[in-house]
Formats: C-alpha cells, sequence, structure tokens
C-alpha cells in the first residue's frame, strides 16, 4: 500500500486552494488537483507493507497547532507540477514535519533526502514553467495531521489515521 502523512485544509482553505488550481493549471498547461486531493504533504513512505503500515501507525509525533499561510505559487519542472507554498513556513510546521521525519527515520523508512519544501500541489503534467509569483494568501489553523493511503487502482485518498495537534 502506498502511504504518505499529510495535513489536510480546512474546508475554506481547500476551496480557496481548487479556485487557484483552477486558474493556475491552463496557465500551466497542466490538470488541476481535484479539491479533495489537496493536501499539504510532510513525508512520503511510498509503497509499505502491512507491518511497515503497523509501524507508521505506531508513531505519535506531540506537537502544538500552528497557522498555515499558503501565498505564493511555483513550479518544480522536473516533477511536472505546479504548486501554492509559503514564503516563511511557520515554526510549528518545520517542528511537526522535522520530528515525524526523524521518528520514521529511527524506525528505518526510507525518506527523501532533499530539504523540506511545504506546498500543496494544485495541477499536475504541467507543459509551461510558473514563475515564482505572489498570489492572495490562504490561511487556516492546522489542528491535525494523518496517515493517508492513496487507494489503488483509483488514485483517491483515505485517511488511515489522524493525530490531533495540541493533545
Amino acid at each position: 500500500m502506498r502511504l504518505f502523512y499529510a495535513i489536510w485544509p480546512d474546508s475554506a482553505a481547500s476551496l480557496a486552494l481548487a479556485e487557484v488550481a483552477g486558474a493556475l493549471a491552463p496557465l500551466a498547461g497542466g490538470r488541476p488537483v481535484p479539491r479533495e486531493k489537496i493536501h499539504l504533504t510532510l513525508a512520503f513512505l511510498g509503497e509499505v507493507t502491512p507491518q511497515r503500515m503497523d509501524q507508521a501507525l505506531a508513531i505519535d509525533v506531540r506537537a502544538a497547532p500552528f497557522d498555515l499561510r499558503l501565498d505564493r505559487v511555483g513550479a518544480f519542472r522536473g516533477a511536472r507540477v505546479a504548486w501554492a507554498g509559503t514564503a516563511e513556513p511557520p515554526p510549528g510546521l518545520l517542528s511537526l514535519q522535522s520530528r515525524l521525519a526523524e521518528a520514521l527515520r529511527a524506525l528505518g523508512f526510507d525518506l527523501e533526502e532533499r530539504p523540506f519544501a511545504a506546498h500543496a500541489t494544485l495541477a499536475r503534467k504541467i507543459a509551461r514553467p510558473v514563475p515564482l509569483t505572489p498570489m492572495a494568501p490562504v490561511q487556516w489553523r492546522v489542528g491535525a495531521y494523518a496517515l493517508v493511503q492513496t487507494l489503488p487502482g483509483t488514485g483517491r485518498y483515505a485517511t488511515v489515521r489522524e493525530w490531533n495537534l495540541g493533545d
């Protein structure tokens, strides 16, 4: 099964990000990400066995809730995706992500080595680059993170477990 840890935007933020995706995708010559799939990935695990999923479920990283503000768009040309990101990642996000990555690595999970780039993918299979550009900010209070599974054959996501921040 294919797993990742993510932060889901609240309803108002997901609606606003879907609107940005709808405007950005045609400009980049790509496909907008559907509203229900827009998220910010904290750690990508890839394909894991049921035993490894049990280990991932046992991780319990605690952190305080924080405000997340996405205020610019850009692209990863190699991955052919356009995204919304933040000029200044909040300390709470960076702490949560680094503590989660540390706990996963301690259990032997093989995570990407590149630095964490906080972003929500808004368009896929883009044909044209998207210059780094400010956008109208989209902000929400992050109160939880989740372990998410990509459902085989559908491309849809299902939350396996959610952890509340501040507990």
